[in-house]
């Protein structure tokens, strides 16, 4: 029992981890970890219908009917890794992005083979091949969006909370990132600078609506459509390999919540151009070994996860 605490709490901080850096999606962890399933069954267990289950059986049985210790657990290891490392992981994004970005790409690809391999047999049909075309073309669509320019309003606070929460447990897609193609990456973090506690309130609402009606189309097409729908998030995540390529030249910036400027429009290069262009070197040596250290990371994740059937 205690092991699998653990275990769940060192997945959270993984995703956590992953829900940092804007174009990483915590969904990807929950992958490979082998509790993505277990986590989007357990969301959605949570309907009103539990009020009546509280009625009859009591709290215990509610606790036990939505997995809670797992939810809770899960939850913590996520916060716990947020709180950590995120000014870790900011100081790498700025000061030694090629090989933070190359650990990524690394474990990205790892993750949609491991994906791949969960397809039923045929495995790759005219419909999957199309599904996964349709995610690759999604994702590649959303990364080189223009960002949008919304106002802060109750609306678009709400939207925004529902939308980045469910691309947060879509493998492929970071929840961080849409806000950045909404525009209002930089209000939310301003609200939470600044304890803008109805703000937050209101985006809280957004993503916990969002969270519980997406988890339940998730799973009904996991259901009914599990090749396709794997096909499809597989595509996901091939199709954000252009966001997290490691040799990136920025074209435009914008401000944070800081008062730091921070990258907003990238052209990804081949590492000589990127040496011409920036002037920096590229470390093909460096990012070569943390690609094979993000890859190796998810074989050894594979190796020691729960199946996820």
């Amino acid at each position: 029992m205690i092991k699998n605490l653990i275990s769940t709490y060192l997945k959270g901080m993984a995703m956590g981890a992953a829900d940092v850096v804007p174009g990483v999606s915590g969904g990807t962890i929950a992958f490979i970890t082998g509790i993505y399933t277990q986590l989007l069954e357990s969301i959605r267990r949570i309907t009103p219908r539990l009020f009546t289950l509280w009625r009859q059986e009591g709290l215990k049985a509610v606790w036990q009917h939505v997995n809670g210790t797992f939810l809770c657990v899960l939850l913590a290891g996520i916060l716990t890794s947020i709180a950590s490392l995120a000014k870790g992981i900011s100081w790498m994004l700025t000061h030694h992005p090629i090989p933070l970005w190359s650990f990524f790409f690394g474990l990205i690809i790892a993750s949609a083979f491991h994906m791949a391999k969960q397809l039923p047999t045929p495995k790759f049909t005219v419909k999957t091949l199309i599904a996964g075309a349709l995610g690759i073309g999604f994702a590649y669509w959303i990364t080189v969006a223009s960002p949008l320019h919304l106002t802060a309003s109750p609306a678009t606070v709400f939207l925004s909370g529902a939308i980045a929460i469910c691309a947060m447990i879509l493998p492929g897609i970071s929840g961080s990132f849409i806000l950045l193609l909404l525009g209002m990456y930089s209000p939310i973090l301003s609200a939470v600078h600044q304890a803008q506690f109805g703000l937050l309130g209101l985006f809280a609402v957004g993503a916990v609506t969002g969270l519980l009606t997406f988890s339940h189309l998730l799973s009904w097409l996991l259901r009914r459509y599990y090749a396709l729908t794997l096909a499809f998030l597989t595509g996901l995540m091939l199709g954000t390999l252009g966001k997290i390529w490691p040799w990136k030249h920025t074209l435009t910036w914008r401000t944070n919540s800081s008062g730091e400027q921070v990258p907003l429009v990238q052209d990804n290069l081949l590492p000589g151009a990127y040496e011409a262009v920036v002037g920096h070197p590229a470390q093909v040596g460096l990012a070569v070994i943390a690609m094979i250290a993000g890859f190796v990371l998810v074989l050894l994740l594979e190796r020691f996860a729960p199946s996820q059937d």
